[in-house]
């Protein structure tokens, strides 16, 4: 009776654990994917953090080095694996270590750098459209090549904290190349390093840019 008894709990056992892993399959195979690649039509936006460098020429670069910055991206997919955007852009730049004197760009005259009137640091705010040609887009991980142009706006702030508006709104062009990792649903890390060229009061500077953000491209 015992023996019986015993078999009759065990085959019990095999049937709950059975119907068990039947559930987790069945509910396995229902469940929705974790990542939901976007679709040509889908508008994805993007903020970024930012890390760049002017190089050592130009009538900006010349002063100013290096500094982080933040950026707003609306990225919009196409068929054919094509999309186009439009770019938000703040960079900071830190005055160059050893420029003593400085040039102030109003008049030419030479600045100590610690005097009220000398340079502390620049912004460049870029205002401009993209356009981009992807790759893999039906896998987790987009490639992305992108060329641009727009304005510039430089911003240039004093050891007083007052800020300086010497040069007219200029033009950039750029190019880059970045990456789309979704990771969850239709959010993914959004990474790209880009060479911009900067035009400031008729001249040319030169801006390497790296960013690393997250992208979400909202469902239609």
């Amino acid at each position: 009776m015992r023996r019986s008894r015993g078999i009759r709990m065990g085959l019990a056992a095999v049937i709950v654990a059975g119907a068990v892993l039947v559930a987790l399959v069945a509910g396995a195979a229902q469940a929705k994917p974790l990542v939901v690649l976007p679709r040509p039509g889908q508008v994805g936006v993007s903020g970024s953090w930012m890390y760049g460098t002017l190089l050592n020429n130009g009538n900006v670069g010349d002063q100013f080095g290096g500094g982080t910055g933040l950026g707003l991206r609306l990225r919009y997919r196409m068929r054919f694996e094509r999309g186009f955007g439009l770019t938000f852009e703040t960079h900071g730049m830190d005055v160059r270590a050893g420029v003593d004197p400085q040039t102030n760009y109003w008049d030419g005259t030479k600045l100590r750098a610690d005097s009220s009137d000398a340079y502390r640091k620049a912004d460049v705010f870029l205002y401009g459209v993209d356009f981009y040609q992807m790759f893999g887009t039906r896998t987790k991980m987009t490639k992305l090549l992108s060329v641009g142009a727009g304005l510039a706006h430089p911003v240039f702030e004093l050891n007083s904290d007052e800020q300086q508006f010497p040069f007219n709104d200029g033009a950039y062009l750029s190019a880059g190349a970045g990456i789309e990792r979704f990771f969850w649903r239709s959010i993914a890390f959004d990474l790209g390093a880009r060479y911009q060229a900067v035009f400031i009061g008729g001249k040319l500077n030169h801006d390497l840019q790296a960013s690393a953000g997250l992208i979400f491209y909202a469902s239609l």
